[in-house]
């Protein structure tokens, strides 16, 4: 694994020591696959800038034994590699996504999406109705993410970062800025070692000088809008939009939008809750997840 000048928090430690790694694409990734090897699973994809950690508290609360879930932190984020020459593309993100659950065996694949996440899941949807996606996917959640770019609120921190002066700031930044832009974002308050966890996780393997690489994805959101959103129009997927509606930068309305676009879509409210649900609710977030993916 990778050096870095934070150490890892004691819980994101355990956290490792119950995951692998694999080589895909000639890059270490990190994964979690817990229960029975079959060839269908749950498969969380998580958002920026965090890690698949953002999850951490809901897996222990799905209550279907016989399920298998898998986790894993896409190239540039948590603990996985972190290279200076990689694009960061979500195109490439979407690929990761293919070679992991092939290599895995996953024919069947029900996907929880978030943030950056939900973005990738996109694609793969775009993929699927060109006949490109070597897995079935029987239904999935889609939780707030900026999939309609032009409704989201960024944060100061993202705009900054999308500038020419983005790697300077990412070079630059330190946690107290990070706790502080998270903390607004937020519904409801975390614990300091869920924070701590967030940005040591984000810094780990030379993660600050790839902030400004990463967040590219934005503008990808831009560049791609019709080979994304086109796709949700014509799903034929049961498809449930759950989201935090507090959150101030994948604000509400993008979340009403996706669910009138998406034929038959369940759209379920997180009152009083922010841009990470899973976190800052997770009992709420695994009842309902208990329910969609039975």
């Amino acid at each position: 694994m990778f050096s870095s000048p934070t150490p890892l928090p004691l819980n994101v430690q355990a956290w490792q020591q119950r995951g692998h790694t694999c080589q895909l694409a000639g890059m270490e990734i990190f994964y979690r696959d817990t229960g029975p090897r079959l060839p269908k699973a749950v498969v969380f994809l998580h958002g920026f800038p965090s890690s698949s950690y953002d999850w951490h508290r809901v897996l222990p609360l799905l209550d279907n034994p016989g399920q298998r879930v898998i986790t894993f932190d896409f190239p540039g984020y948590g603990l996985s590699a972190k290279p200076a020459g990689y694009s960061y593309s979500l195109m490439e993100q979407a690929d990761i996504v293919q070679m992991l659950l092939a290599s895995l065996g996953v024919r069947e694949a029900r996907l929880v999406a978030h943030d950056m996440g939900a973005s990738v899941l996109c694609e793969l949807m775009a993929r699927r109705e060109r006949g490109l996606l070597a897995f079935e996917t029987p239904s999935l959640v889609l939780m707030n993410s900026s999939i309609h770019i032009d409704m989201a609120h960024l944060t100061p921190s993202q705009k900054v970062l999308l500038t020419p002066a983005g790697p300077l700031f990412a070079q630059v930044s330190s946690r107290t800025i990070f706790r502080l832009q998270l903390q607004k974002i937020l519904g409801k308050e975390l614990p300091d070692e869920e924070l701590d966890a967030m940005w040591a996780l984000m810094v780990y393997g030379d993660g600050k000088h790839r902030l400004a690489k990463i967040i590219n994805y934005i503008r990808e959101r831009v560049r791609f809008r019709e080979r994304w959103i086109e796709p949700l129009t014509r799903l034929d997927i049961p498809t449930t939009v759950l989201w935090g509606k507090e959150d101030p930068v994948a604000v509400a309305a993008i979340a009403e939008t996706v669910a009138g676009e998406v034929p038959g879509a369940e759209l379920i409210w997180l009152e009083g809750v922010g841009h990470y649900p899973q976190l800052e609710v997770p009992e709420q977030v695994a009842a309902i997840l208990n329910d969609v993916l039975a």
